[in-house]
């Protein structure tokens, strides 16, 4: 308890010093950058405590020897500039204004005679030729000169000089040693090397280093292993894909300098491979039988699997773990090239989709530290391969997140009785803490007269807002269905059951509509009395009396007759001016109808071109949500791939948007060219984590595509009619006639 209110009351200090340090202070800037990440990590610690990532940034030390280096940097470097401040103070100014009358030691304004009587007087004085000094003689006549020289006076009061004006020269101050001729030599030495040696190696080591990488911080020769392995092998297995990606040469240590190969390695490695198993060990193909590839590849693997593993072999296990998610984007980006070239160009072999969806799977479990069969359950605290057996029996049937979510909370708790309370606690916050996206697709064609119309070979928008909540507001709703990939791949099963039962029974009931229609046609109308005459009927159907008989024929008789009544009416009021009246009614709710759809469509297109507006120009940050990994060693934001496939078919419709940016709600667009025939198509709008396992969704996106239509060779409104060309000559074949008519009358 006493370490627990001792933290408290070291966070409420941090977050009251933290008010006190000003904005515009750069000195406190890093202090307060260093409280609101001490903060930050406090908040985190109830649901992110036991994460590997978390608990390394606790147990990195805040203080390095880089920040004290560049303080004592700054130290000196404004002590030399104070210093030097001090210097420039204590000069003389070399500098002074030239003011004849001082130099003859004369009251400005004396008299000439006054001028000449303390020349001849100074220049006995300081003449050289009676021991005086030369120097001050040259002063004196030439301020002699200045004041009894109309010219020199005429400088001097004009330019300050009685020379008249002076070239203006430039310098630059360099220390004495460096213009010497003693060291001459030595300087141009050390300009030549400078100049000639360091800089150009400098630069050019660091632009040979810039063009290994690509933007992305990936070397190049990676992606041209990538894109050569994914066009050789389009449907690549989840061991292949392990195999293609530990052989990137961000793991060779003549790549990159961060990659290491030990001594031990000969001992420990050979060893993990005894534990994992078959791993293809004697496969011979390059680069896949390389040291470096096989160690990456087995430090992957004891990764997926979750084994202990030494020290050493952790911090170089630590190191692969890391580049697996990069890697991997690009991975996805290289098969979604092949595939817009494959399209595109033809001829060359597109990537299948289960190619790439492996690449985001893969992603999945190298984030939580699981194997491809396992369950997702275990990516919860406390979770083991014990304990699922509590789950999946014939009681609870609990397999994924979303089925432990849904649960009553007296089953959660009865379910997961082993665990405790306080650790039941734990998986609670932590399963709270777990995204629920909400996924919803609008199909538009924009830039087109009838956007929801889709013609052959038209660019298809479908946008598509994701909404995030965390699974903790799930708890409140536990009748409402949370969306998976299984149960919305079981909804499209059944809708499409459901349509063919429901189209049998709307046959089924359009026949038998027709039947009524036709036996209603036959019967004749019946009245009260014939019914109750029906009612009267025998059981073996023969009619009590022929009066009933008579009855009906009269009254049928008054109907048709008050039937010719209520048709002659109704011819009445058909007048021709009434049925213009309505023709015109109808017409104008037409024409407000079809406007009030234009100005909508126009709304959305306005809004749409906004939008696209905003987001060239935002620029949103990647910070989301910290991703809950009990094994990944470093921080990891929580972000989705966004995409249309076509399952049947095994291609991608639209390339994966790598959405980065969801933290509440986002709204994106796929676009996609229509298919070039007419006919009806069903795709899927796939939604993945590349962090979580288990909480991808996929939604059938229905498709009917019409024929387009057909270029209109004369528009009615190009065609200028021969009357209106007949009536622009003749007016302006009067107008000049007018014209010549009135210069005649002015002449």
């Amino acid at each position: 308890m006493r370490i627990a209110t001792s933290c408290e009351e070291h966070f409420l200090k941090l977050q009251y010093s933290i008010k006190r340090i000003p904005k515009e202070s750069p000195v406190m800037t890093r202090r307060a950058r260093l409280i609101v990440e001490q903060l930050r990590l406090k908040s985190l610690r109830r649901v992110h405590g036991r994460c590997l990532w978390y608990r390394l940034r606790l147990m990195k030390s805040q203080q390095s020897i880089v920040p004290t280096l560049k303080k004592a940097a700054l130290l000196f470097g404004w002590a030399v500039f104070l210093l030097l401040a001090y210097k420039v103070s204590k000069l003389d100014r070399e500098y002074q204004e030239y003011n004849p009358y001082e130099v003859l030691h004369l009251e400005a304004g004396a008299s000439v005679a006054e001028i000449k009587k303390q020349y001849r007087v100074l220049s006995l004085k300081h003449h050289p030729d009676k021991g005086g000094d030369e120097a001050m003689f040259m002063k004196l006549a030439k301020a002699y000169s200045a004041l009894t020289n109309e010219e020199a006076r005429d400088n001097w009061e004009k330019y300050g000089n009685p020379d008249g004006p002076r070239v203006t020269s430039f310098g630059i101050a360099l220390p004495a040693w460096i213009v010497d001729q003693k060291n001459s030599m030595l300087v141009l030495l050390v300009y030549g090397l400078a100049f000639m040696v360091i800089l150009p190696v400098v630069v050019g080591t660091w632009w040979y280093r810039s063009i290994r990488y690509s933007g992305d911080q990936i070397l190049i020769n990676t992606t041209q292993l990538f894109m050569h392995f994914m066009y050789k092998t389009p449907t690549m297995n989840m061991k292949r894909l392990v195999m293609v990606l530990t052989a990137a040469f961000e793991f060779d240590p003549r790549s990159n300098k961060e990659a290491i190969i030990r001594p031990t390695d000969n001992i420990e490695v050979p060893q993990l491979i005894r534990e994992l198993g078959n791993i293809n060990v004697k496969k011979k193909e390059p680069p896949f039988c390389y040291p470096y590839s096989l160690k990456a590849r087995v430090l992957l693997l004891t990764h997926l699997a979750r084994m202990d593993v030494s020290e050493n072999v952790e911090e170089d296990q630590r190191f692969v773990v890391k580049k697996c998610p990069a890697l991997l984007q690009e991975m996805i980006n290289v098969g979604c090239q092949l595939t817009m070239m494959a399209t595109s160009r033809g001829g060359l072999r597109a990537p299948r989709l289960t190619s790439i969806e492996n690449c985001m799977k893969l992603s999945q479990m190298v984030l939580q530290g699981l194997q491809e069969a396992k369950s997702p359950l275990l990516q919860l605290p406390h979770f083991e391969e014990e304990h699922l057996r509590y789950c999946i029996s014939k009681k609870y049937k609990v397999r994924t997140l979303q089925d432990l979510v849904s649960l009553k909370d007296s089953d959660r708790r009865n379910m997961l009785r082993f665990l405790g309370e306080e650790k039941y606690d734990e998986v609670i916050a932590v399963l709270g803490s777990f995204p629920c996206i909400n996924m919803e697709t609008k199909l538009q064609v924009l830039d087109d007269e009838d956007s929801n119309k889709v013609t052959a070979g038209s660019i298809v928008t479908v946008t598509v807002t994701l909404t995030r909540k965390r699974m903790s507001e799930m708890f409140e709703k536990e009748d409402a269905p949370i969306p998976t990939e299984e149960t919305n791949a079981e909804e499209q099963g059944d809708a499409k059951n459901k349509t063919k039962v429901w189209q049998n029974k709307n046959k089924g009931a359009k026949k038998a509509a027709k039947s009524k229609k036709k036996k209603l046609t036959k019967k004749k109308p019946v009245t009260q009395q014939q019914a109750k005459g029906d009612k009267a009927k025998h059981p073996n159907g023969n009619v009590a009396g022929n009066d009933d008989a008579a009855a009906s024929k009269v009254e049928e008789d008054d109907l048709s007759d008050k039937g010719s009544e209520s048709d002659e009416a109704e011819g009445n009021k058909d007048s021709p001016s009434e049925r213009d009246e309505e023709s015109d009614k109808q017409s104008d709710t037409e024409v407000d109808e079809i406007a009030g759809d234009d100005e909508e469509e126009w709304e959305a297109l306005q809004q749409s071109i906004q939008r696209r507006e905003r987001a060239l120009l935002e620029t949103k940050s990647k910070v989301t949500h910290p991703v809950y990994s009990l094994y990944f060693p470093e921080e990891k934001q929580e972000w989705w791939w966004l995409y249309i496939a076509d399952r049947k078919e095994q291609t991608l419709v639209s390339m994966p948007n790598h959405v980065c940016t969801l933290k509440d709600t986002e709204e994106v667009e796929l676009k996609f060219p229509a298919p070039s025939k007419t006919g009806n198509y069903q795709y899927s709008v796939i939604l993945r984590s590349d962090s979580f396992m288990g909480l991808d969704q996929i939604k059938p996106l229905k498709l009917e595509v019409h024929e387009a239509k057909a270029m209109m060779d004369n528009h009615p409104q190009w065609d200028i009619p021969e009357t209106e060309e007949e009536e622009d000559d003749q007016e302006d074949s009067d107008g000049i006639e007018e014209s010549e008519e009135d210069e005649e009358d002015n002449d």
